[in-house]
């Protein structure tokens, strides 16, 4: 058995690739700065929904495979084998399917921007619109924030030997300064990098690491045997391999991944995840059409069958060459090698890298492990800024200024930052130490209520909102519960009695969240059928049986209006040229005046004026350009709410969703049974 000597650092040459991969990153900075309009809140937030399929299912992809999958899917694979890759396999159909049906719905009404926002114009009131951002930054705190950057520090621990808050510290740095200069442009222009990177990078630990094992066979027997030298020489069956670890799906009652709780519990939780939560979707809805949406979901789908061969499997090769570091069976041995006592499966990815790759190739999957890190939490920061900036802070402060709403939304994601650090050593020590379970479990016990609401939203015109609203409450409850009792009774170490209560120790996280989304639906149907609709309600082109209705009109018209010069049209600019700028919202654009060299900007310090200009604070335009700006927005607007495809662009993504639904069952057959 190999020791449990520690792999190599990094060299000089490998600091070169990263340093490269850095400056390329502000590069693309720099240009999403200076080619896109920052200074409007559907510039910034949705990159002015002009971009087209290919870096639109890039950032999809890359929004999704973040550090958490370099660090959790590796490492749950070194743990118990394939069974985690069932996740990826489901999501190839659950990104098309959904998401296009979503994608649908919510460009029809093309001034939407968050997915709470469209549950308020479809249900009418404002509590559900707020409580759903809500529930969704909790979401973003305890799965996605605290998750990325314990991932990501890990990683930079392992290599470089830093203090695990240093290089959190970092990190943060280096994520906020992108998001906060460039956008959603930016975010996506680096997912697009990402993407690239990522999948070029793990192909090549995945081909080193089977030479290194003898192929797909040598794996199989060897990862069988691959355990640390304590469980090798003690009378135990703990630290050994499950029986079943080269299955996809498994054993309804005794096994880690359930095939009937995962047939349906995860596709619940793929409901949110892939069609409600803002992270995914604010990408779909940055495109310029509906057919480019599709096509960025069919694109994302396609190259989500990787993971699982190209995360999943170096996870298990790392266990074969490292078993004392990865298998390690005690909490004396495992707190010595990663200073976690459940088990150090998390740095199987990085271990294997460190261990196989050449010196330049380490660095090179160091930039793509940064890069990975930073496309999610990047993705993350502008998602929750929205979130918060138009769902939350805007209902309370009605009247706030572009430029507030702004400046509040990057305040909120230092707020949430600072949650997710001290959510960190809760992360290190629950679900037998793998990243990816813990990410599955707490998704499960939150996200059901919220599925169930916008499946209701979508295909069941008589909900009512107090319907949605105390369903919701009720499915939250339930769930927050259940997740408290998870952190409170964690799972016992193998050999110890389980002394859990029994609705943590027998009842799966995927087939609670079967009955949470159950509770919260039956409680809507029932409260919406005893109740009447809010007032302001309203199904016109909110549905997917009313989506191509040629009436949208508002029962607010005045409010729909003003969210359209709000999220749409105002420039921040300084002075009376914000007034003459913010009138490239109104509907009197052509008998608008503008005097010129009225504004104030001009007594400004140029210190000032760069400050505003990077972070998108102003951009003064001339009133013939915003004129000229006015009149394209309009001609885009009526593109992007337009339902209509050409032919040909329609048969050929029905008949990619066909294929690629057959492919996601044949690979679920093939490694199940």
């Amino acid at each position: 058995m190999e020791t449990a000597e520690q792999a190599p650092g990094l060299e000089g040459l490998d600091v070169v690739f990263i340093m490269l991969y850095f400056i390329v990153v502000m590069a693309i900075c720099i240009y999403a700065m200076t080619k896109t309009n920052r200074a409007t809140v559907s510039g910034y937030f949705l990159a002015g929904r002009l971009m087209t399929w290919l870096p639109v299912g890039a950032s999809v992809f890359a929004s999704n495979i973040g550090s958490e999958h370099l660090i959790g899917l590796a490492g749950s694979g070194a743990a118990a084998g394939f069974g985690v890759g069932s996740f990826e396999i489901n999501a190839m159909i659950m990104i098309d399917a959904w998401l296009a049906v979503r994608s649908s719905v919510h460009r029809s009404r093309g001034r939407v921007c968050t997915l709470p926002e469209y549950i308020h114009r479809r249900f009418g009131g404002q509590r559900i619109r707020v409580w759903l951002s809500v529930l969704s930054l909790l979401l973003y705190i305890f799965t996605k924030i605290s998750v990325n950057l314990y991932s990501g520090a890990l990683f930079i621990n392992l290599a470089l030997g830093w203090n695990l808050y240093a290089a959190i510290i970092l990190l943060l740095g280096l994520a906020c300064l992108c998001t906060i200069t460039g956008g959603l442009a930016a975010v996506i222009y680096t997912d697009t990098l990402c993407t690239f990177l990522m999948t070029l990078g793990s192909l090549t630990v995945m081909s080193l690491g089977f030479a290194e094992v003898g192929g797909y066979e040598g794996l199989k027997s060897k990862y069988m045997v691959a355990v640390s030298n304590h469980t090798l020489h003690s009378n135990t069956s703990c630290g050994w391999p499950r029986q079943d670890s080269f299955k996809l799906l498994r054993d309804p009652v005794y096994s880690d991944i359930p095939w009937p709780g995962f047939i349906i519990g995860e596709t619940i939780v793929s409901i949110w995840y892939w069609c409600a939560d803002q992270v995914i979707v604010q990408r779909t809805l940055s495109s310029k059409s509906l057919s480019h949406a599709q096509g960025a979901c069919l694109f994302a789908g396609w190259i989500k069958v990787l993971p699982l061969f190209t995360m999943l499997i170096p996870g298990m090769i790392s266990r074969v060459l490292s078993p004392e570091r990865v298998a390690c069976s005690t909490p004396e041995q495992c707190m010595a090698v990663c200073g976690s006592e459940v088990g150090c499966s998390n740095i199987a990815f990085p271990e294997l890298v460190l261990k196989i790759m050449p010196s330049g190739l380490r660095g090179l999957m160091m930039a793509v492990m940064m890069a990975a890190l930073m496309s999610d939490l990047t993705s993350i920061f502008n998602s929750a800024s929205t979130l918060f900036t138009i769902d939350v802070y805007g209902r309370f402060r009605s009247k706030a200024s572009v430029r507030e709403l702004m400046i509040v939304g990057r305040v909120m994601v230092a707020v949430m930052t600072g949650v997710g650090i001290l959510w960190i050593p809760v992360i290190q020590n629950v679900q037998g130490g793998q990243l990816f379970v813990y990410i599955q479990a707490v998704t499960a016990y939150l996200s059901p209520p919220i599925a169930s609401i916008y499946v209701l939203a979508l295909f069941w015109k008589r909900t009512t909102e107090m319907g949605a609203f105390w369903g919701m409450m009720i499915g939250f409850v339930v769930g927050a519960l259940r997740m408290i009792l998870d952190f409170r009774y964690q799972s016992p170490r193998c050999g110890d009695a389980d002394e859990r209560p029994a609705i943590t120790a027998n009842v799966h996280y995927m087939y609670f969240a079967i009955v949470a989304f159950a509770i919260s639906t039956v409680s809507i149907v029932i409260i919406s059928l005893f109740t009447k609709p809010h007032p302001g309600a309203n199904t016109a082109r909110l549905t997917w049986w009313t989506r191509h209705d040629a009436s949208a009109s508002s029962d607010h018209p005045e409010e729909e209006r003003d969210d359209e010069i709000a999220m749409e049209h105002v420039t921040l600019s300084r002075g009376k040229q914000a007034s003459c700028d913010s009138m490239t919202g109104s509907r009197d654009l052509e008998n608008a005046s503008c005097p010129e060299g009225t504004s104030e900007g001009s007594k400004q310090s140029r210190l000032r004026r760069f400050v505003s200009w990077v972070c998108g604070y102003e951009q003064v335009v001339s009133l013939d350009t915003a004129r000229r700006t006015a009149v394209e927005h309009q001609q885009r607007m009526r593109l992007i709410t337009s339902l209509e495809q050409d032919p040909r662009a329609k048969i050929f993504l029905n008949a990619n969703l066909v294929v690629i639904s057959i492919a996601c069952i044949s690979i679920f057959i093939y490694f199940s049974v």
